[in-house]
């Protein structure tokens, strides 16, 4: 595969709380970006902080803060870009994704 661009892009708002959560649990500040079936569009997206790369991930960087994703995630989230928002209705992770046909409100599922 070689040095292509990734293709998920972490904010650097994301990094930046990525960073901040990592330090707090003493974790390298890895994010982990997977998707699951379920949720009320048929995906949804799941976070974790990462403590190890696995060999087959692709690796998004930003600020030193990497975004982890597994192989059969990728194809779902190709060109997606992972940022944190904070709103009165909470603050998250939410990720944009151009290859999602339907999201839902909450940002978290989606369909393609």
């Amino acid at each position: 595969m070689g040095m292509s661009e990734p293709s998920v892009t972490l904010a650097p708002s994301a990094a930046a709380r990525v960073a901040a959560i990592a330090a707090k649990q003493a974790k390298p500040a890895m994010l982990r970006l997977s998707v699951e079936g379920g949720g009320c569009s048929g995906f949804q997206y799941k976070f974790g902080l990462a403590d190890a790369v696995e060999g087959d991930d692709s690796i998004a960087e930003t600020d030193g803060v990497k975004l982890l994703v597994d192989p059969v995630s990728l194809d779902l989230v190709s060109g997606a870009v992972v940022e944190y928002v904070e709103s009165l209705g909470g603050s998250a992770f939410r990720v944009t994704n151009p290859q999602a046909a339907s999201g839902c409100g909450c940002g978290a599922s989606f369909s393609v």
